[in-house]
């Protein structure tokens, strides 16, 4: 299992996943608005499914909260 974890303090601006659905390494999971700039957050290497998504859009994020888990 992995952690997906925010990489910067912001707001969740659109979810791209499902729960079960199959990513890539390098596909964007969610994306994270700050200061006006859209900023993606990427499956990490190996990808694999989407097993839980731990945050909602329009939802303040901190820096290294987990936001989607992957298996």
């Amino acid at each position: 299992m992995a952690d997906v974890a925010a990489h910067i303090t912001g707001t969740v601006w659109k979810i791209e996943v499902q729960v079960g659905q199959q990513v890539k390494e390098g596909e964007t999971l969610v994306i994270l608005e700050s200061m006006k700039m859209e900023m993606p957050v990427d499956a990490p290497e190996g990808g694999g499914s989407v097993k839980e998504i731990r945050c909602k859009e329009a939802q303040s994020v901190n820096e290294g909260d987990v936001l989607v888990v992957l298996e």
